[in-house]
């Protein structure tokens, strides 16, 4: 076992799945009302933008990973309709049962698994699109998840990977003082949790940058990637088609 990163921290391999793990059993129960906090509504808008690239149809397969309170899941699950299926996986059981009860309430249900993106217990070829994000950025072997998403693709399948990345240059001062310095104090007055927001956006720096997340991908088995900035690349949209 090695080392890697946890934020700005470098901690033991074996110990950062059991950190993230304790972050997002924290926020949890704020989860949803702290996006819109944070990123002022936009998160929206973005995962909106990634369910019309998917431009899934009637019937097709897919899998959500690290799907968390449902955003994407619930989208995916009305352009499937009856005879597709979606998949709604988390490694965090806190994430995904809030999701998947918030679902319910709506009348969805959907198969709901908790699985490590690293290692998900699903055959080879059994998905036309896989989803991730805000999740990748906290996977540990990140070229081993993008790997297993890859294998459970069918040939031709898209990966869809949504995560915070490089920020345009002229934005940067004022992203990292809105990112250092409230979205803190917005997680302890509004979630009793400084520092699991400090870890988030510590994350968002040690997270690979556009270019560098699509060579990974290419490296994975995509042989065509797009890269989507969004918001001035506080975010990017990364599509993948499996070879």
């Amino acid at each position: 076992m090695g080392e890697t990163h946890f934020g700005f921290q470098t901690v033991d391999e074996r110990e950062k799945a059991q950190r993230v793990r304790g972050v997002f059993d924290s926020v949890a129960p704020k989860y949803d009302l702290m996006n819109d906090l944070m990123s002022l509504g936009l998160h929206r808008a973005w995962k909106a933008y990634t369910v019309a690239v998917a431009n899934l149809r009637e019937g097709q397969q897919v899998l959500d990973i690290a799907g968390g309170t449902g955003d994407l899941a619930r989208a995916f699950a009305r352009k499937v309709g009856r005879s597709g299926t979606v998949v709604h996986t988390d490694i965090n059981l806190a994430m995904l049962t809030t999701g998947r009860d918030r679902l319910l309430d709506e009348g969805i249900a959907l198969p709901t698994v908790v699985c490590d993106g690293e290692r998900l217990p699903f055959r080879d070829g059994r998905f036309d699109l896989v989803s991730v994000a805000f999740g990748l950025r906290n996977m540990t072997h990140k070229e081993q998840a993008l790997a297993e998403m890859a294998r459970v693709l069918k040939p031709g399948g898209r990966l869809l990977v949504l995560e915070f990345s490089k920020v345009a240059k002229p934005l940067e001062a004022a992203y990292d003082w809105y990112s250092f310095n409230v979205l803190p104090r917005l997680g302890q007055w509004v979630a009793g949790d400084a520092d699991s927001y400090r870890y988030l956006a510590e994350s968002i720096r040690m997270h690979p940058d556009q270019e560098t997340l699509k060579a990974m991908m290419k490296a994975a088995g995509f042989g065509h990637v797009d890269v989507h900035n969004l918001t001035g690349g506080i975010v990017a949209l990364h599509v993948g088609v499996r070879c």
